[in-house]
């Protein structure tokens, strides 16, 4: 009979045919005489990312391809891989070979042996180190991100924000549900949504170059990151994608009431600067949504002509029960002084009909 697997690497992929190669043959090399697996999960990458991986797999039953339909986004990639997996340890690792792959031997030897529940790759600890592999500002980024998601882990953890890990399954196989699709940042994510802590073990390693293909790190994640940390350290109350929507709203009210100074310097009559000023605050709304926070279900094409008119006529729906509500509030409050508390009200309406049809009707 084969060996069951003890091991399954979860490999996130976009664009990384370059990369399939050199990181199989790595990982055949440091993982000899150890039952494992690799899932490559392939966002339907142009460059025919999912292809090569197919035919490594065709020689190589070990080797897997998970191609997702669209849907994008590293942190679902690695849910989804990691459902898939039937294995009881699971490892995730980037397929640019930044990481170092010699670690995933003593990593697994640790998990098995009790020592670990979660095995993290840290390059923010003595030994390790990042410089190598990234830039200035983004290493700046970097450990700015590490800073803020230590505010919000109850856990001490060096590099939190690492994509390079090793975990039982059964751990993730019980927050799945609460985890976000959304962004980069799957361990913070992880570790910020177990019921009790951790057994965490950290290893240094020297984060490498890429070897081929270009990072997917954008301004889009970077918000996408915070909000998932604001959402994490609000308890969940509001999920990450809410609050990016609510973000982008509150930026809309900046657009806006710039817009209506420079109609009104153009000597235009107030009602037709604040339509125009209103209009032009919904469209940027609307495209940097798109952009962002529905980037794994981003409109295109006649899609997204068809998806602003639908914005725009919710937003309207939702401007006249934002009146509304907050002229109800007003009336019942019996204290002309507490106006303010009615204008929220809303306000706060307005926005959750806003992104709840937003959700439903356009993305």
């Amino acid at each position: 009979m084969e060996s069951i697997p003890d091991l399954t690497v979860v490999i996130p992929t976009f664009n990384e045919r370059g990369n399939v190669a050199p990181l199989i043959e790595r990982l055949r090399r440091t993982l000899e005489g150890i039952a494992w697996r690799a899932i490559f999960v392939d966002d339907s990458s142009a460059d025919g990312t999912a292809a090569a991986v197919k035919a490594i797999a065709t020689t190589d039953d070990r080797v897997l391809c998970l191609q997702r339909v669209g849907r994008r986004g590293l942190a679902g990639a690695v849910i989804e891989g990691i459902m898939a997996s039937s294995t009881p340890i699971v490892a995730v690792m980037d397929a640019d070979l930044q990481h170092d792959e010699t670690l995933l031997p003593l990593m697994l030897a640790s998990v098995k042996s009790g020592a670990a529940d979660l095995v993290i790759g840290s390059r923010y600890m003595g030994g390790g180190s990042a410089d190598e592999g990234l830039s200035r500002l983004r290493g700046l980024g970097s450990r700015l991100a590490s800073r803020l998601a230590r505010l919000v882990l109850k856990a001490e953890v060096n590099d939190p924000v690492s994509g390079f890990f090793m975990i039982r399954r059964e751990v993730v196989d019980k927050v799945a549900p609460r985890l976000s699709t959304n962004g980069f940042k799957i361990l913070f994510d992880i570790i910020a949504s177990q019921d009790k802590p951790l057994n965490i073990l950290e290893l240094p390693y020297v984060f490498a170059h890429r070897h081929s293909g270009e990072s997917k790190l954008d301004g889009g994640v970077v918000l996408e990151y915070l909000g998932l940390i604001l959402a994490r350290f609000s308890g969940n109350i509001v999920p990450p994608r809410a609050l990016l929507f609510f973000m982008v709203g509150a930026s809309g009210l900046i657009v806006n009431i710039g817009m209506l100074k420079v109609f009104l310097i153009a000597h235009l009559g107030f009602g037709v600067a604040q339509l125009c000023a209103a209009v032009t605050a919904m469209t940027t709304n609307f495209l940097i949504n798109n952009q962002i926070t529905y980037r794994d279900r981003r409109l295109r094409g006649l899609a997204l002509l068809t998806g602003y008119i639908r914005f725009c006529a919710l937003c309207g729906v939702g401007l006249v029960a934002n009146v509304a509500v907050a002229a109800l509030v007003f009336r019942h409050l019996h204290n002309p002084h507490m106006w303010w508390l009615a204008g929220v009200a809303g306000a706060v309406f307005g926005a959750v009909w806003n992104y709840v049809g937003a959700s439903l009707a356009v993305w």
